[in-house]
């Protein structure tokens, strides 16, 4: 098999709202939680409950993206305001 070498570089990542996305998105997942929850009874007898558990953990998983991206956003300020010109 033939080593794959690129034909042009890779583009520059884009950069927009991290702080903010991952926040509303860490949000929904905990109101879908919150949604499920009254239907627990439901879930369990269809064996479904994994729904419910999925969004828990994506709200908790959220949580750690937010936390993330926070110390990533104020690294990159920090690295712009030192970076000599």
């Amino acid at each position: 098999m033939a080593k794959w070498t690129p034909k042009h570089e890779a583009p520059e990542p884009l950069e927009g709202p991290v702080v903010a996305t991952i926040t509303g998105g860490t949000i929904l997942w905990f109101v879908l939680f919150l949604v499920q929850l009254p239907f627990y009874g439901w879930f369990d007898d269809r064996d479904l409950t994994w729904w419910v558990w999925t969004c828990l953990a994506g709200a908790g998983l959220g949580l750690i993206g937010i936390w993330y991206v926070r110390v990533r956003d104020a690294a990159i300020k920090r690295s712009k305001v030192t970076e000599p010109q």
